[in-house]
């Protein structure tokens, strides 16, 4: 669209973080002594009692000693450039729509008015940064950027939908063990903990081995920071449940990451988000946060079930449900059916992992092998590199770095501040010398290519569009000189040459459920998509989702799934002469992270299709070759 790269410098932002089973009598109980943070006494746990007395309400805003008729006035005129920068945005004119939000958002911090002290300037400082952040994934996706990271459904929508029968066998051997279950958080046997205890043993099996491996590469490192933030380090199931400990899991509501953070929480506890990083997917930094959020929630309930249910719905969903019944018990919550039916189902999912995990063998998950921790060093860098280019610089695989860098939202570590990059063990040395090579400004263009038997500095100019001076000139080579076999040659390929994969999207749409208040701005950021794209799958001429109940999203793809995807339609066969087409079987070999969800929806087909074609396969492993077939 002719966009200049100086538009891509943006006002920085500060985006302020907002943040059945009825039964009379206790269910089968094992309480520790002290299953709290160091510091806090443990409520006990008798049958609830009525709290009508207490007020958990949350803090209410500090007045504003200003005006009200000030206050109005400055959001009239806030709102009448926003506006404009609406309708400049939907007309395609970025520019003029950039220059429009930054006027407001500066209208807004200038002002001798305190955003932060009136509930109305609030809420519109939230979404005016909200418009800057999504036309800033705006931006970068028309100037071709570098393409976004896959993303991995996050295991706990499935889970939360399922309404599956108790087995009393089941619930029996559960209840026969509990009280020789040493765990440092409260576990309690009820029908809802039962009944996931039964889905986990039969069809939710595959989702609760896969997280289990997968967490073995994380386990050290989580445990070890729950204990230092003194909170229970059994919490570790909380991310089991929420997302398999998959760092790239995104929620339908649009929570990323293993800890599954919405982004103002995340902002809240630090977590820096912008269209280069998403730090809600870095396994390090989320899971301090988590615990930190955690903490907080058990000092203002004074229960690990309540700060559970708070972590899932927000402290504010459960305050009111206290003032509501007058009882500051999850149970009885549970109970008076006060509780969003995804909070409802969040504690007994939680509950029902913990006492599977812990007791291995009682439910056959002895066999399970944990993934081990991919061992790396970080080196701490200023300016922007190409993944494909560390890549090469180290002589590992792009998914490898990827996989080290589960942060990254792109190929590209960030333009306009440090970054510390993780590199496979023992390839800092090799990285530092080979990226030494290639001009700073040029990292993010140039490329190694390891020469093969045929190639000459003739053939690599036509494969790259470049020119032999130039490859030589890269080289501090002569122009005539023959090329050695199995050495590394610098390419300087020319800036936009190299084949991006912008605007790459699943083919099957992901069902967002709107919730009070959402807009589409704020489903696209917190889905990492551009708002366009948005009202272009939904046919939506504004922001507005008023009278929507559901609306649909695609989940970028990386550039990997796409080639799968090529490879997949050149195996096609002809038309069968019934107007379809069938296509040749692809062998696929699993890699270490991906599901059955997601390599289906690399080669446009479905899990149930590609379980038919595996002999009805349930577990995954990397290394596994799979058939599929793709669909057209």
């Amino acid at each position: 669209m002719g966009i200049t790269k100086t538009l891509v410098s943006f006002v920085p932002v500060l985006i302020v973080a907002c943040s059945g089973c009825s039964t009379s009598a206790r269910p089968s109980a094992l309480v520790p002594a002290k299953a709290t943070a160091p510091a806090l006494t443990s409520p006990p746990t008798p049958a609830a009692q009525p709290v009508a007395d207490v007020t958990l309400a949350a803090p209410g805003p500090v007045q504003s000693e200003a005006k009200p008729d000030a206050v109005a006035t400055l959001i009239d005129s806030v709102e009448k450039e926003y506006q404009a920068g609406q309708d400049n945005y939907q007309a395609g004119q970025l520019a003029a729509a950039k220059q429009n939000f930054d006027h407001a958002f500066n209208m807004l911090v200038s002002s001798s008015l305190d955003v932060h002290s009136d509930e109305r300037l609030q809420s519109e400082f939230d979404r005016i940064s909200d418009a800057l952040h999504g036309l800033q994934v705006e931006l970068a996706q028309e100037m071709n950027g570098p393409a976004q990271q896959a993303a991995e459904p996050a295991p706990i929508d499935e889970t939360n939908e399922i309404a599956f029968p108790v087995d009393p066998a089941i619930k029996a051997k559960a209840e026969a063990e509990l009280r020789a279950t040493h765990s440092d958080l409260p576990l309690m046997l009820t029908d809802p903990v039962a009944s996931y205890i039964s889905y986990f043993s039969n069809r939710g099996r595959g989702i609760l081995e896969r997280g289990l491996a997968r967490g073995g590469q994380y386990r050290e490192m989580i445990e070890g920071i729950l204990k230092e933030e003194g909170v229970p380090q059994d919490l570790i199931y909380l991310a089991q449940a929420e997302s398999g400990f998959h760092p790239l899991a995104v929620s339908r509501a649009g929570a990323r990451g293993m800890w599954q953070f919405m982004g103002s929480r995340a902002k809240a506890y630090g977590l820096e988000r912008d269209i280069w990083v998403d730090e809600r997917q870095d396994p390090e930094k989320a899971t301090r946060a988590a615990a930190r959020h955690l903490k907080d929630l058990y000092n203002e309930f004074g229960d690990w079930y309540l700060a559970m249910a708070a972590y899932n719905s927000g402290p504010g969903t459960i305050q009111n449900a206290v003032k509501r019944t007058g009882y500051a018990d999850f149970w009885e919550l549970y109970s008076r059916n006060v509780l969003p039916k995804e909070t409802r189902n969040y504690v007994p999912i939680i509950l029902a992992v913990t006492i599977m995990a812990k007791n291995p063998e009682q439910y056959g998950l002895d066999d399970v092998n944990p993934e081990e921790p991919v061992p790396f060093e970080s080196v701490k860098i200023d300016y922007a590199v190409d993944l494909r280019l560390v890549a090469e610089c180290v002589n590992a695989s792009l998914e490898t770095l990827q996989d080290l860098n589960p942060s990254l939202l792109r190929f590209t570590t960030p333009k306009d501040r440090p970054f510390e990059l993780h590199l496979p063990a023992g390839s800092k040395d090799r990285y530092v010398e080979a990226i030494s090579a290639i001009p700073p400004d040029m990292r993010v263009w140039w490329r190694y290519h390891k020469v093969a038997p045929g190639d000459t500095l003739v053939s690599l100019a036509r494969t790259n569009h470049t020119t032999r001076q130039a490859i030589a000139d890269a080289n501090d080579m002569d122009v005539s000189a023959e090329l050695k076999v199995g050495s590394d040659v610098v390419i300087p390929l020319a800036p936009n040459r190299q084949r991006t994969y912008a605007g790459a999207y699943a083919s099957r749409a992901t069902v967002y459920r709107v919730h009070h208040g959402d807009t589409v701005e704020t489903v696209a950021d917190n889905f990492g998509v551009p708002p366009v794209m948005v009202r272009r799958w939904n046919h939506l001429r504004s922001d507005s989702l008023v009278g929507r109940h559901v609306i649909y999203v695609h989940l970028p793809v990386s550039a990997r799934a796409v080639e799968l995807r090529h490879i997949a339609s050149r195996k096609r066969l002809y038309h069968n002469g019934l107007g379809g087409t069938r296509a040749v079987a692809v062998r696929h070999k699993v890699q270490p992270g991906e599901t059955l969800y997601s390599i289906a929806s690399s080669y446009n087909t479905t899990v149930t299709a590609l379980k038919h074609d595996n002999g009805n396969l349930a577990i995954l492993k990397p290394g596994m070759i799979l058939l599929v077939h793709g669909q057209q």
